[in-house]
């Protein structure tokens, strides 16, 4: 009796450890909590916490150079404003593909801000880095993959890369090809495979289907593609009852909104898991929710901690990855679980 339970034990440690081995952190943005998004400075602190892989949004230029940088727009991240102030379009806004690199070269970036009712820059999260100090600047994709890349032959570490092609249908209405473009890159790098350390995510699942059926095919590439999703009205069938199965004919795995997770309205001692995991897991497809947050108003009412949110999305929820701007704590929570 005493050497079956020893087994069991031996059995249940075991499959806990295979359990945690699947579990990942995803730096969103690098360390976006403690440093302006998609700096390399940013994406250099991220790997120093232990993330497993690290996001980059890609835009491109007018000079079809990619560049990592959430929007599509450079006014709510840069100077651009300051430098260049009679290029926005009619709307008020930079947009990115109207300026070459080497104009955005002499942009600063800093911590994201937003124009409040004075006219006057005011940051979007108090408690990050200051706003305007420092210097910072725009990275392109390369650069970026070349860091992580150097850091891995120099560390011996294998971390993995997750670059999310952003508004492919706004880049093609402008004549480019971003997707392609995105593809070729990885490829030069030697991100061919599944098997490689990368994630290819966007929300443009007719983007997406194009990737899958003919870009991959054309370029020799089969890398892991991710179906983000925000608000289920934009792909309703996606929650139907079949959506999971339909979705995993192009996609490896999905990015919802931590919401669609677990349901905003849970309370404490009512936690409210959708069926969104299960039914991506019964598929074969991963899921990979965002995004996580430790600033004021960002832990949802039902969870007492930062720690306790992750540990209902990682365990309860059953989630196998999650976007997080703070890294370091989600990697120190899965230390300690381990």
């Amino acid at each position: 009796m005493y050497k079956l339970r020893l087994l069991s034990a031996f059995l249940l440690a075991t499959l806990a450890t295979e359990s945690m081995a699947q579990k990942i952190v995803i730096a969103h943005r690098g360390a976006s909590g403690y440093l302006p998004e998609h700096t390399l400075e940013a994406k250099a602190m991220a790997y120093a916490m232990g993330a497993d892989y690290i996001e980059q949004d890609v835009v491109m230029t007018a000079d079809d150079q990619l560049i990592v940088l959430h929007d599509i727009t450079l006014d709510r991240t840069t100077n651009v404003d300051e430098v260049f102030p009679n290029r926005a379009r009619d709307d008020g806004r930079y947009y990115a593909i109207d300026f070459t690199l080497e104009e955005i070269r002499r942009l600063t970036a800093t911590e994201g801000f937003r124009i409040n009712e004075n006219g006057e820059k005011q940051q979007g999260y108090a408690n990050r880095f200051p706003m305007g100090t420092s210097t910072f600047s725009v990275p392109t994709l390369q650069e970026e993959i070349e860091l992580i890349q150097g850091l891995n032959k120099s560390t011996g570490k294998d971390i993995g890369i997750y670059p999310e092609i952003k508004q492919p249908a706004f880049h093609r209405n402008e004549g480019k090809d971003i997707s392609t473009a995105v593809v070729r890159m990885l490829k030069e790098y030697g991100y061919t495979t599944k098997q490689d350390k990368v994630f290819l995510q966007t929300f443009d699942f007719d983007e997406l289907w194009k990737i899958h059926e003919e870009i991959f095919p054309a370029e020799g590439v089969d890398v892991n593609l991710i179906q983000l999703i925000g608000d289920p009205d934009d792909y309703p069938w996606m929650f139907e009852d079949d959506g999971m199965k339909k979705l995993s004919f192009a996609a490896d795995g999905i990015g919802p909104s931590h919401g669609l997770v677990i349901d905003r309205s849970s309370k404490k001692g009512d936690i409210m898991v959708t069926g969104l995991v299960s039914a991506a897991h019964a598929s074969g497809l991963q899921v990979h929710p965002y995004t996580y947050r430790t600033d004021p108003g960002q832990i949802p009412g039902y969870a007492d901690s930062f720690e306790e949110l992750l540990e209902l999305h990682y365990f309860l929820a059953d989630v196998d990855g999650l976007f997080t701007d703070f890294p370091d704590r989600a990697v120190n929570f899965l230390d300690s679980k381990d």
